[in-house]
């Protein structure tokens, strides 16, 4: 008894239900010429993860109806091969004029131009990123189909991290566990997935295959790296990172078990994958919003930096332009790198002078201000005039601006509203800074690509970081080293502890009361900042959700 079975790791876009069927009839189609004769798509695979509330509107889900008939009837030639789709079925009823979902996240078996047995899934994420008890209400039976003679358990994403469903399907009969998912990535999340599907196939003895998407929706990246292990947990196969795969696997009896055989890629390391995160997460929300390119405000800095080189590792360089605005304060070196790594790169260059309109809006301002002494009032100026002059650009020649704040400065509102946070795209705002200069580190020495460039300019790494908006500026003077900042945001804003925790851990008082209140005070320009790509297991964005207007101290 042999079995070929095919996961299509491919990149599906929302809404595109008509675009997405074809990727998968294509496929198929491919696939059943080498014999493979069952496909998994991961969940939801027809109309895209996540629909959010596109999954409410009933003609959403009839194109959904419509899409899946279409590959249905489109492989109907196609003897003895079953496809497993992922899409939504159902809508809501009306009772006292409320809504009550009837939706289901649904996996329906396509063979021979009908829909053979459908499964719906039982365990609905509501955590994180996931907010799916909002659309669909749970399912309750097992699902267990037969294709060339071995009998299939098919479960959905959150199902297999429950006892319950897996050992339903084993009981139905099944010899093999499918499980179709649409799990984003977030560092570390790849090892977490095969060790808990490992303890899935300890506790029921069963081997299973794990197929997963790939490519970036708004503010999440689905890595791919589809997997399977054998019955006794040990790894079978995995599919490579951040790529499209049509990822075959042999499954053959061995005595009264299953084997199974296939490839195994290697793992990245934390550095690699988050630049391949990042990368995709670009390439597709400009690639799939059909942007002609993007732009950005290249400062000599290591955050413009390191947005460059990924911009340009996403788009290729004809894509890209950077944009140096000198101001007054700007120092010599920082016209210096900026011109050397835009050269390195081959993008278009300009520099646009921001003193003529600085002086004018002091000019403008001077009789309101009389008698009152600098401040973070003509800093901020200084940002929104290049926010200003982008946004022109952008709007100019359709290119999106891209944003190059970090992490460290989103916590803690090191940013300016209008300013530097003005654009369409937050590319690094889940990454904190000291992960910056790793990722450019990493980047000068790696070629992930094959540019042939190291692309940052040794200066701009070693030098200390500063907004260059007032003399002799720098980050520190502002904000705790940020080898301790990074370390107590990471504590309370990512995994929840408190300040006394922190402070208990052997942390200074003052820099956790600083931090956690600077953390507090800015969600009001938090929710005013572009989406942008998540690559932690707590982002600004989906995962926090803190009110603005709030008096609670803990």
């Amino acid at each position: 008894m042999t079995l070929k079975l095919c996961i299509a790791q491919l990149n599906y876009v929302v809404g595109d239900m008509a675009g997405n069927a074809q990727k998968i009839i294509q496929a198929a189609r491919a696939a059943y010429q080498r014999g493979v004769r069952l496909v998994l798509t991961p969940e939801l695979s027809l109309c895209g993860y996540a629909a959010e509330d596109l999954f409410l509107r009933p003609s959403f889900i009839s194109a959904c109806d419509d899409a899946l008939n279409s590959i249905a009837l489109a492989l109907a030639d196609l003897k003895d091969l079953h496809v497993v789709v992922g899409h939504p079925a159902g809508g809501d009823r009306r009772t006292r004029s409320v809504s009550v979902p009837e939706r289901l996240n649904m996996a329906s078996v396509v063979s021979e131009g009908r829909v053979v047995v459908s499964y719906a899934k039982r365990e609905l994420p509501n955590y994180q990123v996931f907010d799916e008890r909002r659309y669909f209400v749970p399912g309750h039976q097992p699902c267990v189909f037969e294709v060339a003679g071995v009998r299939v358990g098919l479960l959905i994403c959150e199902d297999a991290w429950f006892d319950q469903p897996a050992q339903e399907a084993k009981a139905a009969g099944a010899q093999l566990l499918a499980v179709i998912n649409a799990s984003p990535f977030h560092v570390g999340k790849g090892n977490e997935r095969e060790r808990t599907m490992a303890q899935r196939v300890q506790a029921t003895g069963l081997p299973l295959v794990y197929a997963h998407l790939v490519g970036g929706q708004d503010e999440v990246v689905f890595e791919g790296r589809s997997f399977a292990l054998q019955a006794d947990a040990s790894l079978a196969a995995r599919a490579p990172s951040f790529k499209t795969a049509e990822f075959d696997i042999e499954v053959s009896a061995a005595g009264s078990g299953i084997h199974l055989s296939a490839a195994v890629a290697p793992e990245g390391s934390l550095e690699a994958d988050l630049w391949h995160a990042l990368v995709l997460g670009v390439q597709d929300y400009i690639g799939k919003n059909g942007f002609p390119g993007a732009l950005l405000g290249l400062s000599g800095g290591i955050d413009s930096a390191l947005v460059l080189a990924i911009a340009v590792d996403a788009l290729g360089a004809d894509r890209v332009r950077a944009v140096m605005m000198p101001s007054p304060y700007t120092a010599d070196i920082s016209w210096i790198d900026a011109r050397d790594m835009a050269e390195r790169l081959k993008v278009r260059y300009d520099e646009i002078s921001i003193v003529p309109e600085f002086e004018a809006f002091q000019a403008s301002l001077a009789k309101e201000f009389a008698g009152l002494a600098l401040d973070a009032t003509e800093e901020n100026i200084q940002a929104r005039i290049r926010g200003t002059l982008l946004m022109a650009l952008s709007n100019k020649f359709g290119a999106i601006v891209l944003t190059t704040g970090n992490k460290s400065e989103m916590s803690t509102g090191y940013c300016t509203l209008y300013g530097d946070m003005a654009g369409g795209f937050a590319v690094i705002k889940d990454v904190a800074k000291t992960l910056v200069y790793r990722l450019a580190e990493w980047r000068n020495h790696n070629d992930p690509f094959g540019t042939g460039l190291q692309p940052i300019p040794e200066r701009i790494i070693t030098r200390p970081p500063s907004a260059e908006l007032r003399p002799d500026q720098k980050d520190q003077d502002s904000l705790p080293p940020y080898e301790v900042l990074d370390e107590i945001v990471s504590r309370y804003m990512e995994n929840d502890q408190s300040s006394e925790e922190i402070i208990a851990a052997g942390f200074d008082r003052a820099d956790v009361e600083k931090v956690t209140r600077l953390i507090r005070i800015n969600e009001y320009k938090r929710r005013q900042a572009p989406v942008g790509i998540r690559v932690t297991h707590r982002s600004f964005g989906k995962d926090w959700r803190y009110p603005i207007t709030n008096r609670f101290r803990a």
